[in-house]
């Protein structure tokens, strides 16, 4: 199953924070894929995709945090994988400001845990962590980042983000001098697909409007994100470990977002009233009010990704957008299994990714 593009990745991959949204998703992909894999996580939350999608049954994995590298070094060194991919994250921004220290210590400190496990583990041959669109220095002008633009997170998860590329390039220079697995770094956009109920997030959001019937209020309806569906990047993240892994030449940090501009949030909520029968109450926050918490304006260039993989998304974000509300839909509406959806839909994207 796994083909030419992925010929390298033979397994065990090994996924921290596999309990997470992206990372339900990821086992999801490896599972169709054929590739073993093996989860470190926090213990599902009871709404999550991967219980509502019984990932249970089909993925390996052990409940874990990545503030205990003993414990993580133990079990990396007892599953000997060949590839680490680093999800584990306190993802949300306003999440980060009621427990800044909190997110610092998973963020920042946990990232150096995995580094520094991983290198312990002489079978691992390469690292990839997984960060943020919201890592780079943004002065809400619009532009679209590239990865040599200067860093520098304002809010408390952005700047944990920047403090973990910073464990990345201080391992890299381990690596470099002194020996040990590739470190990477991906920078992706703001993933969206069906199964997310993660707060303070947009389509969660009006999902729990749509099924709960109450009133939501959504921020910074013309602030802009570059939205995609989340199997895109991780498309992207196999393709660049697949390359590394052959010791081509490729680039350590990459971008992986749209390869059209970002759509503002009030685009989202229109496609929203559009594709559902059932209306939701909501009203625009004041800009004034949550502005300067988070990125007002927020663009990737991919341009990177494409020349040095050959990646780009199946996807527009138009096409995201609806894949995500028609998974919902079905998911609310219809007597059908949440894994099933899934499986559903990863069929179709391997399917015609394959195709690009």
């Amino acid at each position: 199953m796994v083909g030419d593009e992925l010929k390298r990745l033979n397994g065990p991959i090994f996924i921290t924070g596999h309990t997470g949204f992206k990372g339900s998703w990821l086992s999801l992909l490896l599972k169709h894929l054929e590739i073993e894999h093996f989860g470190y996580s926090l213990e599902a939350e009871v709404d999550s995709l991967y219980r509502r999608a019984n990932l249970e049954r089909t993925s390996r994995g052990v409940v874990g945090d990545i503030r205990n590298v003993e414990n993580l070094s133990k079990v990396l060194k007892e599953t000997r994988p060949s590839i680490l991919i680093h999800l584990a994250a306190q993802p949300l921004v306003l999440q980060s400001y009621k427990e800044p220290l909190e997110t610092f210590q998973t963020n920042c400190i946990g990232t150096a845990n995995v580094l520094k496990a991983a290198f312990e583990t002489p079978s691992i041959e390469s690292v990839l962590v997984i960060t943020t669109d919201k890592v780079y220095q943004n002065e809400n002008t619009g532009r679209r980042f590239i990865e040599s633009d200067p860093l520098g997170g304002k809010d408390p998860y952005s700047a944990s983000k920047v403090a973990a590329e910073s464990a990345c390039s201080a391992w890299q220079k381990i690596s470099e001098t002194k020996g040990g697995p590739r470190v990477l770094v991906a920078r992706a956009g703001n993933v969206i697909g069906g199964g997310d109920l993660a707060h303070n997030r947009l389509i969660p959001d009006i999902i729990r409007a749509i099924s709960s019937g109450k009133k939501i209020s959504i921020r910074n309806p013309r602030a802009t994100r570059p939205w995609q569906h989340t199997l895109d990047p991780l498309w992207g993240y196999l393709k660049f470990l697949e390359k590394t892994l052959g010791k081509d030449a490729a680039p350590s940090i990459l971008n992986f977002g749209p390869s059209e501009p970002s759509l503002e949030v009030a685009y989202v909520v229109e496609s929203a009233r559009n594709h559902f029968s059932k209306s939701f109450d909501f009203d625009f926050a004041s800009d004034v009010d949550v502005r300067d918490l988070e990125s007002y304006q927020l663009d990737l260039d991919s341009s990177l990704a494409r020349e040095s993989l050959g990646w780009r998304p199946l996807w527009t974000q138009e096409q995201a957008i609806n894949r995500t509300f028609r998974w919902w839909e079905r998911v609310i509406d219809q007597p059908t299994s949440v894994s099933a959806e899934c499986d559903r839909e990863v069929e179709y994207f391997l399917k015609n990714t394959m195709r690009i």
